[in-house]
C-alpha cells in the first residue's frame, strides 16, 4: 500500500502549478522558494514521476504534471468554496417554517422584515401548503397548522389566540344602494364561502335564525386569502378571520358592516418537535411570533370595540 501523500507537498505543487513559479508559490505560502522546491521534489518521489521540467530558473509542467495540476487546482478551488460557504453558514441559522397558505400570505410574510431586523442571525425559509408535515423527517423546524388538534407523539403544540370571525365586505358594498347595517341586510347580498374554514356561513346562520340567507349560492374558495380578495373586489360578503384580514381592514379595503357579531374558535397552532422546542432559532421565532399575534389581537379587540362599521351611504 502506498504511503499517504503529504498535504504540504500537494499544496506546494498546486501553488507552483497555478502561479507558474516556485518563487510566487513561496510568497503565497509564506515559505522560502527552496521549501517549495523541496516539497515538490518529495511529491515527485512519492509518485515516482517528474511533475516539472526545470529549465534554468524557470519551471514548466510535464504532461503528467499538467494532468495532475488540473485536478488538484480544481480540488483546492472546491475546498476554498466549501470553506467560504461554511463561514457564511456559521454566521447565520436557517429556520424552516411550514405554514398554511392564507396565514403565510395574509399575515406572516408582511412581518418577516421585522423579524429579520430583530434577529439578523436567523434566515427564514418559508414553505406554504395545506399538507400536514411529518416533522420527524427533520426538513421542517416549525409548522403553523390550521385546526391542529392534539399534538402527535414527540411534538409540542402552542395554540394561537382565538380567531375572531366576522362578516366583512368592501366599503362600497356596505354603503351602496343596498346598505349593510344589520344582520338581516345580508339577505340582499352575495355570500362568499371559504370552504375549508372551521366556521362558515351555516354556523353564522344558526346564530341568526331570523335571517333568511341563500346558503346554496355564492362563489366558493378553498383558501381564505382568495375569499378575502374577492370581498375586497366587491364580489360579496365574506365570513373570515380578523387576523387574516387585518391589513385589508387597517387600510380600509374591507369593513365590518355591523359590530358586536363575532364568532370565535382556536384556529392555528405552532407545532415543533419536542427535541427542537428550545433550540435558539425556534425559541426566538416563537417568542417573536406570539408577541406579534398578541399585538394583532389587541388591535382586533380595539377595532371591534370602536364599532368600525361601514361608512354611511351617500345622500
Amino acid at each position: 500500500m502506498r504511503n499517504r501523500l503529504s498535504i504540504k507537498s500537494i499544496q506546494a505543487f498546486e501553488a507552483a502549478a497555478r502561479l507558474g513559479s516556485f518563487a510566487a508559490a513561496a510568497e503565497e505560502l509564506a515559505v522560502t522558494p527552496s521549501a517549495v522546491s523541496h516539497q515538490v521534489k518529495l511529491l515527485e518521489e512519492q509518485l515516482g514521476i517528474s511533475l516539472f521540467h526545470r529549465v534554468h530558473r524557470a519551471v514548466v509542467l510535464t504532461d503528467a504534471g499538467r494532468h495532475l495540476a488540473t485536478e488538484v487546482i480544481a480540488a483546492f478551488a472546491r475546498i476554498d468554496a466549501a470553506t467560504r460557504h461554511a463561514e457564511v453558514a456559521g454566521m447565520s441559522a436557517v429556520l424552516t417554517v411550514h405554514s398554511t397558505p392564507s396565514f403565510a400570505s395574509q399575515w406572516l410574510m408582511r412581518r418577516l422584515t421585522q423579524f429579520g431586523e430583530h434577529h439578523p442571525g436567523i434566515d427564514i425559509r418559508l414553505h406554504a401548503s395545506v399538507e400536514v408535515i411529518d416533522l420527524g423527517q427533520g426538513a421542517v423546524d416549525v409548522e403553523i397548522r390550521y385546526n391542529p388538534g392534539p399534538p402527535a407523539a414527540g411534538t409540542v403544540m402552542v395554540p394561537f389566540p382565538d380567531d375572531l370571525i366576522v362578516p366583512m365586505c368592501s366599503p362600497s358594498l356596505a354603503g351602496g344602494i343596498k346598505p349593510i347595517r344589520k344582520p338581516a341586510d345580508l339577505a340582499h347580498h352575495t355570500l362568499i364561502h371559504s370552504e375549508i374554514t372551521i366556521l362558515g356561513w351555516r354556523d353564522w346562520a344558526r346564530r341568526h335564525r331570523k335571517v333568511r340567507l341563500d346558503l346554496e349560492r355564492g362563489p366558493r374558495f378553498d383558501r381564505s386569502f382568495m375569499a378575502i380578495s374577492a370581498a375586497v373586489d366587491g364580489l360579496g360578503v365574506c365570513l373570515d378571520s380578523l387576523l387574516l384580514a387585518e391589513q385589508e381592514l387597517r387600510t380600509g379595503k374591507l369593513v365590518v358592516p355591523f359590530a358586536g357579531d363575532v364568532m370565535t374558535f382556536q384556529g392555528h397552532g405552532f407545532v415543533t418537535l419536542r427535541s427542537k422546542t428550545d433550540l435558539p432559532k425556534v425559541k426566538s421565532f416563537r417568542e417573536w411570533l406570539f408577541a406579534e399575534l398578541a399585538e394583532s389581537r389587541k388591535w382586533a379587540d380595539r377595532f371591534m370595540a370602536d364599532g368600525m362599521c361601514a361608512p354611511a351611504p351617500p345622500s
